[in-house]
């Protein structure tokens, strides 16, 4: 089965007093598995150029039904905006659509992309349904965490660049404001942190929060980083400096992969054809 042979059905269902809308691409035989895709940040199920809807569709033909949605806010659904802490309910309305339209369906994976990914962790454990997590990019911002990152991954090559030795030798790069802008990176990467809530609490960081929910989840869980971005950069950088997230990273149930030169979307071609590739193996087991 093509990609262009998929059958797209459009699905409509409730989410509280809200109507929400998405689209489950099939494969042509009645499937076992499904790939439900978390839409991050303010977009709609399509996805930064068509990511989601093509990997919809290489999932579906490769045999795994996946469905794609707007939550609550966003697209063409209907209710208030939230952000990516608040759509529980959003997860778990479009689960109970997803199941019912696809009635063969035994394993149910979620995926996310940068604050979906983070969204998914935290939701998983919640939902015996899930079987298995996606997480590309995973969003674990906090203000140290980023200055951190910054100084570590943009800074340190901001130096090699000849472009950037050609701009201050010219006079043309704003020597004085970079420095001030570098310091006050420092001073937020090196502050002392806000005392640990607890790592399930709400008022505890992000990163602790989504470390606690990747814990209680017993499922098989594949992490896609890109190497030439900031949050991916990040997230990499709190994973091996905490050594509860390292030691959840090495477990025999988590699959790492990483595309060292991709962007944050993975917006080439070769870029998302592998992330589709990856994630079609990791979910027939292969």
């Amino acid at each position: 089965m093509s990609i262009e042979d998929c059958d797209d059905r459009a699905l409509a269902f409730r989410c509280g007093d809200d109507w929400l809308y998405g689209v489950l691409s099939m494969p042509g035989r009645m499937p076992t598995q499904g790939v439900l895709i978390v839409v991050g940040g303010p977009q709609y199920r399509a996805g930064s150029h068509r990511q989601f809807t093509l990997l919809a569709r290489s999932l579906a033909a490769n045999g795994i039904a996946a469905m794609r949605f707007d939550y609550r806010g966003m697209g063409d659904s209907e209710g208030a905006l939230r952000d990516f802490e608040t759509i529980t309910s959003d997860l778990r309305a479009a689960i109970d659509a997803f199941t019912k339209a696809v009635p063969g369906m035994r394993e149910l994976v979620l995926w996310g992309l940068c604050d979906a990914a983070s969204a998914i962790a935290i939701y998983a454990p919640s939902d015996a349904r899930v079987s298995g997590v996606v997480m590309l990019n995973p969003w674990v911002r906090t203000d140290d965490g980023l200055a951190r990152a910054t100084l570590k991954h943009y800074y340190r090559g901001r130096l090699l660049e000849r472009d950037f030795w050609r701009k201050l030798l010219s006079g043309r790069f704003d020597l004085a404001g970079s420095l001030a802008s570098m310091a006050k990176l420092a001073r937020s990467a090196f502050s002392p942190g806000k005392p640990d809530a607890g790592a399930g609490s709400l008022s505890s960081p992000l990163p602790q929060r989504i470390l606690a929910g990747m814990q209680a989840f017993r499922g098989r869980v594949l992490v896609i980083t890109s190497g030439a971005d900031l949050t991916a950069r990040e997230f990499c950088d709190v994973a091996a400096a905490m050594p509860a997230w390292k030691s959840l990273l090495e477990a025999p149930r988590v699959t790492r992969r990483q595309i060292d030169k991709a962007d944050h979307t993975f917006s080439r071609r070769m870029w998302r054809d592998q992330v589709a590739d990856w994630t079609c193996a990791w979910v027939r087991g292969e």
